[in-house]
């Protein structure tokens, strides 16, 4: 048996530290695996309930130096806030770094501008020592947390790579300083106190930039969480509302839901009728009728009337529950092409500080040219420490595809389309062939009376009429479809006498002196009938009189297509893809389904068992998407490249697909596609650029082409451009 958990990891700045997090958790006996998201700040366990709980690995994880703790399986609305919290830290130990650093800088270069180097003066030079040393306890205080707690370790991180940078400038500088004093050196040497204060401000800036962007990324669950009230108005027995923590809501309590107010959880109308905006769940614009026996979902808007609903679902159980918990999971989860990167990651620490060293032995021995000793030290300083480990830093590379990610799964969630795992995400984008299944996938699953047709010379509103009185008792289906449409049509209907149902073939009744027969062609052959034999879809209604049977008309009847479901078909057209009708049905109504919703081919007559052998098929020539309520379609889901579930909100957590589509408007499977193509093009974009940067920046450093300054800029823009790069995805429509 395996358990699953989730932590909240706290201290996390890059892919190395992942890795760290991943390898002290599986460590602990009986963990199986650990998927940990940098941007989320959560750890993802799976392990053996008999050898290992989420407090062991948490414990574990702390020691290893990242603090950790066991985090709900529902995400909250205060994890939100940690982003906000962090963003905060960095944004003070910016602005000090800031004071401290560029007022001394700017007169640097003035004075470096109008005079000379040396006429600093060593006023500068004690004001820089003096910055520097604040800069260096309160700026890179976390940087030295970090690393001190990697180095405990036996291993290394970015803090590691930032903390070397910044005590080298200073530590030669101070140095430097101490040998000027004693009178040690020929010439008065050059000070890098400014550049140290310098690196670790650029560096801070870059992680408050980072940390606002994750949460601008991660908002979307905050957003679905916050849409929930604090409190509900709860009826008592006499009907008097008072008003109650939503968490003292139990099943079954009865609701009070005022206009203007947001439905508190997920029940059923039981008195009063209004429009309820659920645009922010399903993402359909318009806000439907919400009446006696319908069903709500929690956090949608109640726009116009007084509604009592009967409360069905709660805390965990509820739609609004669910979806941020797909969200969270689907951000928290890692493609193959991320796996790839944090294995790429992992090394990449080691990698540059061996480079580092090699730069350091190269400019140490090469540079023996310099006038005087100290100078060749801080060359081969300058350049292996200062500027290679700090632009090689793998920030870049380790936000690269988990902050696309997180900004595609949050638009999509704003707009109806839960991502339920990565791996839909991406096989989306690849898809060629959509193949989709009829009944309330693209029709309603409601039967409409198609057309009347008249045998006998009477008008089809009395033929209507009379098919109406008849079976207006009944219960099924059809004659649900008939009393509807006569309603419809507002006829007035003849008074029923008598009336006797025929289970599997349809009634008999009696109105006035005439005797009528409303059911299939087996009801009228047991009364005599000798005509030929009609197909499911049609009702016929005879008359009996004197032991004769006259057949009056027909009614044919068909499961009406979704308004919008044209319009989708004709979008994933535009798309270039091509599209298949799959049902269980006969291909004469699958065929007009087909026509009317512009569809490209039909597979008929197909069982929900060889639905998956049609789908493994059509995979042969081509990447499959498979469209379908996720419950009779469930094999042909799980066997197609991505299956796209069509489900209410209430129902998200039983669907089956990789992807749902919570409105149940076919119109999100053309706006998921788009979404992945669009998420998948940002990822490539991003890992391009966080490749290349290393590949093209590390040489330049190790030659000495950028000095530690420009280095550490660099590297802080380097962040906010894969980051940036990312946020772009929120305006995706």
């Amino acid at each position: 048996m395996v358990a699953k958990a989730t932590l909240a990891v706290e201290g996390m700045n890059c892919a190395s530290c992942v890795s760290h997090v991943e390898r002290a958790a599986r460590r602990v006996p009986g963990v199986v695996s650990c998927d940990v998201s940098l941007p989320m700040g959560r750890a993802e366990l799976s392990f053996d309930p008999a050898l290992a709980n989420p407090a062991d690995v948490a414990a574990a994880i702390t020691d290893a130096g990242y603090p950790a703790a066991p985090a709900p399986t529902v995400p909250a609305a205060h994890d939100h806030d940690k982003h906000s919290h962090a963003a905060n830290a960095w944004l003070h130990r910016t602005i000090v770094g800031l004071v401290l650093w560029l007022p001394l800088e700017v007169s640097h270069w003035l004075m470096t501008f109008f005079g000379s180097h040396a006429a600093m003066g060593m006023g500068m030079v004690w004001a820089s020592l003096i910055t520097s040393t604040v800069a260096i306890v309160y700026v890179g205080s976390g940087f030295y947390r970090g690393a001190w707690s990697a180095l405990r370790l036996g291993t290394s991180n970015m803090d590691t790579l930032i903390a070397l940078g910044a005590s080298v400038a200073y530590g030669y500088s101070l140095v430097a300083l101490l040998g000027t004093l004693a009178g040690l050196w020929p010439a008065p040497p050059a000070y890098y106190f400014m550049e140290s204060t310098g690196m670790l401000t650029l560096i801070s800036l870059g992680h408050y930039l980072e940390a606002r962007a994750r949460r601008a990324a991660g908002s979307a669950i905050s957003d679905l969480l916050t849409l929930a009230p604090s409190s509900a108005m709860k009826l008592d027995a006499s009907g008097q509302a008072r008003e109650v923590p939503l968490s003292a809501v139990v099943l079954g309590d009865r609701l009070l839901v005022r206009p203007g107010d947001r439905v508190p959880t997920d029940g059923v109308v039981i008195e009063g009728s209004s429009s309820v905006d659920e645009s922010m769940i399903t993402g359909e614009p318009l806000p439907p009728t919400r009446k006696p026996g319908d069903s709500v979902i929690g956090g949608t808007l109640n726009v116009d009337g007084r509604l009592v609903i009967e409360a069905k679902k709660i805390g965990a159980e509820t739609a609004l529950a669910q979806m941020a918990r797909l969200v969270e999971s689907a951000q928290s989860a890692k493609p193959p092409v991320q796996r790839l990167a944090d294995r790429i990651s992992a090394v990449f620490v080691p990698t540059v500080l061996g480079i580092a060293l090699v730069t350091g032995i190269g400019w140490y021995v090469f540079g023996a040219a310099h006038q005087w000793p100290a100078g060749v030290i801080w060359g081969a300083l300058a350049n292996a420490v200062c500027s290679v480990l700090i632009i090689a830093c793998p920030c870049a590379l380790g936000l690269a595809l988990p902050t696309a990610l997180m900004v595609g799964t949050g638009v999509g969630a704003r707009r109806g389309i839960l991502i339920r795992d990565l791996d839909a995400l991406q096989n989306a984008a690849k898809v060629a062939t959509v193949v989709l299944d009829k009944t309330g996938t693209i029709t309603t699953g409601q039967i409409v009376l198609q057309n009347v047709t008249p045998t006998n010379g009477a008008s089809a509103d009395d033929l209507l009429a009379l098919a109406a009185a008849a079976e207006q008792s009944s219960s099924h289906p059809l004659a649900r479809a008939v009393v509807t449409a006569a309603a419809a049509r507002k006829l007035n209907l003849p008074r029923l006498d008598q009336f006797a149902s025929e289970p599997g073939y349809g009634v008999i009744a009696s109105i006035g002196q005439r005797q009528l027969l409303v059911g299939n062609d087996a009801l009228l052959q047991r009364h005599g009938w000798t005509g030929r034999g009609g197909e499911e879809s049609i009702v016929h209604i005879a008359e009996t009189s004197a032991g004769t049977l006259s057949e009056l008309g027909e009614l044919r009847f068909a499961d009406s297509i979704k308004p919008d479901s044209a319009a989708a078909i004709a979008a994933l057209r535009r798309l270039g893809l091509k599209t298949i009708l799959l049902t269980g049905d006969k291909l004469a109504a699958a065929r007009a389904v087909a026509d009317a919703a512009g569809i490209d081919d039909v597979r008929a007559r197909v069982a929900p068992d060889g639905k998956a052998a049609v789908i493994r098929e059509i995979q042969k020539t081509s990447p499959v998407a498979m469209v379908g309520d996720g419950i009779n379609d469930a094999p042909a889901l799980a066997a197609a490249d991505i299956g796209f579930a069509i489900g209410s909100g209430s129902d998200i957590a039983k669907e089956a697909g990789g992807i749902v589509l919570v409105s149940g408007s076919l119109m999100g499977v053309e706006a998921a596609i788009r979404l992945s193509r669009a998420t998948m093009r940002t990822i490539h974009r991003n890992l391009i650029f966080a490749f290349m940067y290393n590949v093209l920046a590390i040489p330049l450093a190790a030659f000495g082409l950028l000095n530690p300054l420009i280095a550490a800029g660099a590297m802080a823009l380097s962040d906010v451009t894969v980051i940036g790069s990312a946020l772009l995805l929120r305006r995706f429509r």
